[in-house]
């Protein structure tokens, strides 16, 4: 029997693996465990303690923080009493926070610390109370303000009656979550999705991409304000049995990869790009024997990936295994070349899955080959998140994958990508002119365009809204080139630039990790990121990158001219979201200047390359 909501869900593993470590987190230099009985009553507590606060069915509670164990408890909690969680990245500058919270009319919200406090106070939405899962010193003292502990000792003190049995009438239909798009060309909407919307995603996935087992253990680094993480990284593996461990920032994934050894772990392509560089940049630095060590074994690799996608499915869940001469090839491969680079993620890793963004093929391949696998995956907030995925017996690099067995997929006459499902939205909260948009006779318009190829996967090729229209009349998607851009070790980020031109001109970001080894090794300064950038030899090593990697496309296709950024783009400069997507209106309004400039020198005879000076 399916589970009638999400409590129903984790209280039944709660009931099979009582004794088990459901979280972990670091703590004084070492890494706890909660055992899922441990977290069931924390849970509980929690409910009780919201209760004695006046949290009320249907009242919306803020949740303000870095990945914590304290964050899937005040979810779980918040929604068994029928209240609605509001997450908000903790990223947001005080006026983004206010605008989701009182856009979602919160009467609570849990934050993470005095940092995250000052913003609520700052932004001035009016709530009731506040609770600090890591107060300073003197920071509860104000009414109102309470610690988390505090919380859950009034909790345990005044436990609620009947909470277990009052589980059991929460339906699917019962709004869990307000989740506010990441907002890349106006204001965020509220996304409204239900404890149906989340089961019904995780139905459509099980046993559909990678088989989650108890025994599993995943490395949560992504925000769990995203609805990626929050389905992926949360629900599912509570949903089995398995051990969450929280990273300790972006910045420790390395070491926590290597402490926590995960089996299954979740991901925007960003670290996967910056894993393949990194390993690139080593084989370069090496000998060339090495480097013809290497080549071969990625060439193995990708012959068995081959033969995994030629080889009928039935032959291979019956042991179908490599030709004898292949497999022993793959062996050796696999001791001088791919178990080297797995120990790097922990040397445990079964699988991972990558969303949030669009996966570079090429690197794609390179995980595959070394016996990584990386399904990639499709999907929206709108939709619970995941619309269509790789499956572990089937992976076509270079799509999303095929839509979920629960969820049906079409393509309309202009391209854009239709869906339909149990895993689709109510709606925006309090918008519903923006609802009636994006929901329309039962579908869910995505603004993506995408194509089904003969196979029945999806291919995303961008979105509607990013197309390119030259004064030529050629149109072009930019997604598929900057991703080929980005594959350069040297470059972090890059966008294409020439709506209504004549020509597209691109802006890269280098990626100062990569570039600067690169740079001392020829004895020159590192200190100050702009003089790097600045030299010649530089702006002629990223111009080259750029050539070489979009060589293969269009003419019209290929920038003309390169600008460079001396600067990263970061979340909290406002030129990325949340999501680390680019907010192209901003980048555009700050660097309007310097375009200007590049297209007013007229069009180049080759590709041509300047700095941007902000």
């Amino acid at each position: 029997m399916k589970p009638k909501n999400l409590l129903d869900m984790v209280r039944r593993t709660v009931n099979s693996y009582p004794d088990k470590t459901a979280l972990m987190y670091k703590t004084d230099g070492l890494y706890k465990g909660i055992t899922y009985r441990q977290l069931w009553k924390q849970v509980r507590d929690t409910a009780a303690g919201l209760v004695r606060l006046g949290l009320r069915s249907g009242d919306k509670v803020a949740l303000i923080s870095e990945n914590h164990p304290f964050w899937p408890v005040t979810d779980l909690a918040v929604a068994s009493m029928r209240g609605v969680s509001v997450p908000v990245y903790p990223t947001l500058p005080p006026d983004q926070v206010a605008f989701i919270l009182k856009n979602a009319d919160c009467r609570m919200a849990v934050v993470e610390d005095e940092h995250q406090l000052e913003k609520v106070r700052e932004g001035g939405a009016e709530l009731s109370h506040i609770v600090v899962m890591k107060p300073g010193a003197g920071v509860t003292g104000e009414k109102g303000i309470l610690s988390f502990d505090t919380l859950l000792k009034e909790g345990a003190a005044h436990p609620l009656e009947n909470w277990e049995e009052e589980l059991n009438r929460i339906d699917r239909d019962q709004l869990v979550t307000i989740i506010h798009t990441s907002g890349t060309t106006g204001r965020p909407k509220g996304v409204m999705l239900t404890h149906g919307n989340f089961l019904a995603n995780m139905e459509g996935i099980h046993f559909w991409c990678l088989e989650v087992l108890p025994d599993d253990v995943f490395l949560s680094y992504l925000p769990l304000s995203h609805v990626f993480e929050r389905l992926a990284g949360q629900f599912v593996p509570l949903s089995v049995g398995a051990t969450i461990a929280y990273a300790e920032s972006t910045d420790t994934i390395q070491e926590n990869l290597v402490e926590v050894k995960p089996t299954v772990m979740t991901s925007v392509p960003r670290l996967f790009e910056k894993v393949y560089a990194r390993v690139q940049e080593q084989v370069d630095a090496g000998t060339p024997l090495r480097r013809k060590i290497f080549d071969w074994a990625i060439r193995v690799g990708m012959e068995r990936y081959e033969y995994y996608l030629r080889t009928p499915i039935d032959e291979l869940l019956l042991g179908g295994g490599m030709p004898p001469k292949l497999k022993l090839r793959w062996k050796i491969a696999d001791r001088l070349v791919y178990r080297k680079v797995k120990e790097r993620l922990g040397g445990r890793i079964r699988g991972m899955v990558s969303g949030g963004a669009p996966l570079n093929p090429e690197i794609a391949q390179f995980f595959w080959a070394i016996n990584l696998p990386v399904l990639e995956g499709y999907g929206m907030t709108e939709a619970a998140p995941v619309i269509a995925t790789n499956p572990m017996v089937r992976t076509k690099i270079g799509t999303v994958g095929k839509p979920l067995p629960n969820v049906e997929v079409r393509i309309a006459d202009d391209g854009e990508v239709l869906v339909k499902g149990p895993n689709v939205m109510k709606g925006y909260y309090k918008n519903p002119e923006a609802t009636n948009e994006q929901l329309r006779d039962g579908w869910l318009y995505t603004g993506d365009l995408g194509e089904l190829d003969e196979d029945g996967y999806l291919k995303i090729i961008d979105r509607k809204k990013n197309l390119i229209i030259l004064s030529t009349g050629k149109n072009l998607a930019p997604q598929p080139i900057e991703n080929a851009i980005n594959n350069s070790p040297y470059i972090a980020q890059s966008v294409l630039i020439g709506h209504g031109r004549k020509y597209v001109i691109a802006l890269v970001v280098p990626d100062f990790e990569n570039l600067a080894p690169w740079a001392r090794k020829r004895g020159w300064s590192t200190e100050s990121r702009e003089e790097l950038v600045r030299r010649a030899e530089v702006k002629e090593l990223l111009q080259r990158e750029v050539q070489r990697l979009t060589a293969g496309f269009a003419s019209y296709e290929q920038p003309k001219k390169v600008l460079v950024a001396e600067k990263e783009w970061t979340v909290e400069d406002g030129e990325l979201t949340p999501t680390l997507k680019v907010r192209m209106r901003e980048i555009e309004k700050r660097y309007r200047e310097a375009i200007e400039r590049a297209y007013d020198e007229g069009t180049p005879s080759k590709t041509e390359m300047s700095t941007v000076h902000v």
